[in-house]
């Protein structure tokens, strides 16, 4: 991968991690600021149907920040856009989809064959 290409993804990786992390911190004031007492049953239910809904949402921005982050130690350790699986180069394509990525398209399609075989 060239220079210019690398320097691409770290700024584009950076800008999502940056986003990532303002919206967790949103999703966290948003919690911390609803402590409302409800005395009807339903109420209580739909604001803790909200609030689980709004961890599931929190949980997934974590899981994105991590992969973010390990996107970018990959990119200082100069293996960023190779293979986890066969070593190969990952297609500029791919990676402008999914920067995030650690595999090529055809060892991704293999294990998602394989996992939908597995019936996961």
């Amino acid at each position: 991968m060239e220079q210019k290409d690398i320097e691409y993804f770290r700024k584009m990786l950076t800008e999502m991690l940056r986003e990532a992390q303002e919206k967790g911190n949103s999703t966290i004031e948003d919690m911390n600021g609803s402590s409302e007492v409800f005395a009807d049953p339903a109420d209580r239910a739909t604001a803790e149907s909200d609030r689980s809904f709004t961890l599931r949402i929190r949980d997934r921005e974590l899981r994105l920040i991590r992969k973010i982050q390990s996107a970018l130690q990959r990119i200082e350790d100069g293996t960023y856009g190779i293979c986890d699986e066969c070593g190969e180069e990952i297609s500029l394509s791919r990676l402008k989809a999914r920067p995030v990525t650690r595999l090529c398209i055809g060892c991704k399609a293999k294990q998602e064959e394989a996992e939908g075989q597995r019936g996961e």
